[in-house]
C-alpha cells in the first residue's frame, strides 16, 4: 500500500487524507541498529491542484524506537512533522523534476519517506542530561603476603644492549 492521490478526484474540489501507512511500506532501509521504525506513520493531509502542480499540506507522525547512543536504554521517540508541505510540479520545469503520473495517479510515498528519513535523529539520545553508561569501580590491587613481584621489564633487557 502507498499514500497515492487519484488526480481525477482534485478537478473540483481539494481531497482531504488521513490515516496510517504501515512502517513496512515506507521502505525506509535503516542502516542504523539504534533506531527502528516499527509502527505506521499517521497522517492528516490536504492536496490541492494547482496550476500543474500539487500542493499538499498537512501533519507527519511517526513513533520510532531508538536506544540511546550514551546509556544504551530503550525509548520512544515522536518524529513529527507539523506542518508539512510539499509542492509537487506535476510538469517539468526548468530545474525540478516532474513527479510521475501512472494511471491519473501520484504516488506521495517516495517525498514523505524523503522528509521523515532527513528528520532521523542523528544521535539518539533518550534526554540531553544523559550521563552515559555508570563506571566500573576499579578494586585495589591485592598483594601476596606482604610481597610484590616484580617482573623484569623488556625495556631492562634492551638497555643492556651496547650497539
Amino acid at each position: 500500500m502507498s499514500l497515492i492521490v487519484n488526480l481525477r478526484q482534485l478537478e473540483n474540489r481539494n481531497l482531504e487524507l488521513g490515516g496510517d501507512l504501515p512502517a513496512l511500506d515506507l521502505a525506509l532501509d535503516l542502516r542504523d541498529d539504534m533506531i527502528r521504525a516499527t509502527q505506521p506513520l499517521h497522517y492528516e493531509l490536504e492536496v490541492e491542484m494547482l496550476d500543474d502542480s500539487l500542493l499538499i499540506q498537512g501533519r507527519l507522525r511517526l513513533k520510532l524506537e531508538c536506544q540511546c547512543v550514551r546509556c544504551l536504554k530503550d525509548f520512544e521517540y515522536e518524529l513529527e512533522l507539523d506542518p508539512w508541505v510539499l509542492h509537487l510540479p506535476l510538469e517539468p520545469l526548468e530545474d525540478e523534476e516532474a513527479v510521475p503520473i501512472k494511471n491519473d495517479c501520484v504516488d506521495l510515498t517516495p517525498r514523505v519517506r524523503e522528509d521523515i528519513l532527513l528528520r532521523f535523529p542523528q544521535h539518539p539520545v533518550c534526554n540531553p542530561e544523559c550521563g552515559g553508561l555508570k563506571k566500573a569501580k576499579v578494586g585495589k590491587a591485592l598483594k601476596t603476603a606482604g610481597k610484590e613481584e616484580s617482573k623484569p621489564s623488556a625495556w631492562a633487557e634492551l638497555n643492556k644492549l651496547k650497539l
